[in-house]
């Protein structure tokens, strides 16, 4: 960590970063005690996050790479002047989310459900693990990135002792932007005791004109900055590279720098929890219903 570097111009959601050591800082690498399952839990705890840099093979980051960027290129979604690898994005694309690049894709499964990445967070949460056989690919086109949010409100209703794997699929630097984490937020009470106990798939059947199936999207701000003077500590984040891995607790708020390169950016989310422990039945199966109309549930409020 080097708490005096001199940062770029950074923005999210549109906002410039504060940039001030006081407000934004670099991620804590791990990687000195990876093999060491005791201290990770101690950090995962302490800091809500893990950054493992050069965690993963960096080939078999690019073979899956790859096999994104030959999809995208298939269906006329990256620039056809450039070499697909490149993922370039033509200059009307809107790309952010896009699942269907995990599906039938055995060389990304190998790479995030391998003998690897399980035998790492089955160390770290002590038993057998096992994880959501849903997989989030995002495929960010020049623009606003993702904004401030917690996974619990999306992924609560079976066990919160699950962690997340954001995967960078290729070097990211500020321009191309990454992951960045509010520190201390997973321990925050306005996440824990309020923001935790809601869900992006309930609404209230008692209240006429209720609409919260389309009002509540697990977005906590569209002003990092604000979101930061309000919840205190900094955010976090620096430049990754191919191999790099971050995990984190469902409950730490997160974000993504705005994409302001010509190309597209792509990264993983996947999921992993305790075998024996509860899990949410909207991710799991052949099929998971994921945010359909089978994941809704009313509620008395």
């Amino acid at each position: 960590m080097n708490a005096t570097r001199t940062w770029p111009r950074l923005t999210a959601q549109g906002h410039d970063l504060d940039l001030a050591p006081s407000s934004l800082g670099e991620l804590r690498s791990s990687a000195d005690v990876v093999d060491d399952p005791y201290t990770l839990r101690h950090r995962m705890e302490e800091d809500g996050y893990l950054f493992l840099p050069g965690f993963l093979d960096t080939d078999a980051v690019l073979r899956a790479r790859r096999s994104i960027t030959d999809r995208l290129a298939a269906e006329g979604l990256t620039d056809p002047a450039y070499p697909a690898d490149l993922a370039v994005a033509p200059a009307d694309s809107t790309l952010a989310f896009k699942p269907d690049l995990a599906h039938d894709n055995p060389v990304l499964h190998r790479l995030l459900y391998g003998e690897q990445l399980l035998g790492f967070y089955q160390r770290l949460l002590g038993g057998p693990v096992r994880h959501y056989d849903y997989t989030w690919m995002r495929a960010v086109a020049p623009g606003r990135g993702t904004a401030p949010h917690g996974d619990v409100v999306f992924m609560g209703r079976g066990t919160h002792h699950v962690c997340t794997a954001w995967v960078p699929l290729g070097d990211a630097d500020f321009t191309l932007g990454g992951l960045m984490v509010l520190e201390g937020s997973h321990r925050r009470t306005e996440i824990r005791d309020d923001y935790a106990l809601r869900d992006v798939d309930t609404y209230c059947t008692n209240v006429d004109g209720d609409d919260e199936r389309s009002r509540f999207n697990g977005t906590l701000s569209r002003d990092p900055v604000r979101l930061r003077e309000q919840f205190g500590g900094r955010w976090l984040t620096t430049e990754f590279r191919a191999g790099d891995l971050l995990t984190f607790s469902i409950y730490l708020v997160h974000a993504s720098l705005d994409n302001r390169s010509e190309r597209i950016r792509l990264s993983s989310d996947s999921r992993y929890q305790l075998a024996s422990e509860p899990i949410d039945e909207r991710w799991i199966g052949d099929a998971p219903v994921a945010h359909g109309p089978g994941a809704k549930r009313g509620l008395i409020c």
